[in-house]
């Protein structure tokens, strides 16, 4: 039976609360980081399945939602809203994830900074247990009211998330190249002329077939400088196995502390020392469609 606020048992009141407030607290988070960075998040869900040409709306498109339902949990006139949409965000991830879990299994999906999670049995339960506390949340809520008021909460929401994604690409086009690098133990220009930088994981099977594709580039005036981000004693059988025509490069902390991302494979276009394109997609498109368009590849 649904009750209104006031007349709720205490407990079922607290109960109520306290989903919505720990609710809230997680969606805030998992949507803010989804908006914040949603370079490295369109590279994680391409990771999960999603076509690449909708990884970025995608991202932002959750991201916002997930803040607006953080935001109406949050508010005693919208927590009945606010417990209906994160029902239905739970719901249909799982039911996406369901669908995809043999291809996904092991992989990791946590939308959470300090919670790691993997598909599997367990990445389940946990959305169930997020799902009744988004029942205790809405069924003992006062009904929601002040749609004007929900509708200027939104648009307060996409105005940021607009403005957050407009920064983020504006601060990837004026980044700029430190000026050299080592390379088996002589500096290397990263300011004269095409470069594209190619970060990978050896254990990556993404990265590794990412590098099989472009070992079949025909490159024009232009080097690839490979950076390993793990494990770089196995970097050279890892060139060696794709057939990437490249240079290594163990300054991988320099690198990743000036081109900013989270898991490779990721790579970086340089022409004379500035940041031309990043790359988070590789797939049977991209980077060869962008590189290609550049004048980089035949």
């Amino acid at each position: 039976m649904s009750y209104p606020a006031a007349e709720a048992p205490a407990w079922k009141s607290a109960l109520s609360w306290i989903s919505a407030i720990v609710l809230a607290v997680l969606f805030l988070v998992s949507g803010v980081w989804k908006v914040t960075d949603p370079i490295g998040w369109a590279a994680r869900v391409t990771q999960l399945q999603v076509p690449s040409f909708l990884s970025m709306p995608v991202t932002l498109g959750v991201g916002a939602t997930e803040i607006f339902a953080a935001v109406l949990l949050a508010v005693p006139r919208f927590r009945r809203w606010g417990a209906w949409l994160t029902g239905v965000l739970l719901v249909a991830f799982m039911i996406y994830i369901g669908y995809h879990y043999n291809t996904l299994r092991g992989e990791e999906c946590s939308c959470f900074p300090w919670l790691k999670r993997s598909v599997g049995p367990q990445f389940f339960i946990g959305d169930l247990v997020m799902l009744a506390m988004a029942v205790a949340a809405g069924m003992w809520a006062a009904p929601s009211y002040s749609r004007r008021g929900a509708a200027l909460v939104l648009a307060s929401i996409l105005v940021f998330t607009a403005a957050s994604f407009g920064v983020t690409f504006t601060q990837q086009s004026a980044i700029m190249a430190p000026r050299t690098v080592t390379v088996e133990g002589a500096p290397f220009s990263l300011h004269e002329g095409r470069i594209f930088v190619y970060f990978f994981d050896p254990a990556c099977t993404h990265c590794f077939d990412a590098a099989k594709r472009m070992s079949r580039h025909q490159w024009v005036d232009a080097q690839v400088l490979a950076v390993a981000t793990a494990t770089p004693q196995f970097a050279g059988q890892f060139l060696s196995d794709t057939g990437l025509p490249a240079k290594m490069s163990a300054d991988a902390q320099l690198l990743r502390d000036t081109f900013k991302f989270n898991d490779p494979p990721f790579g970086v276009a340089l022409e004379n020392g500035r940041q031309k394109a990043a790359f988070i997609y590789f797939d049977q498109t991209e980077p060869h469609k962008t590189l290609k368009q550049f004048g980089w590849i035949k």
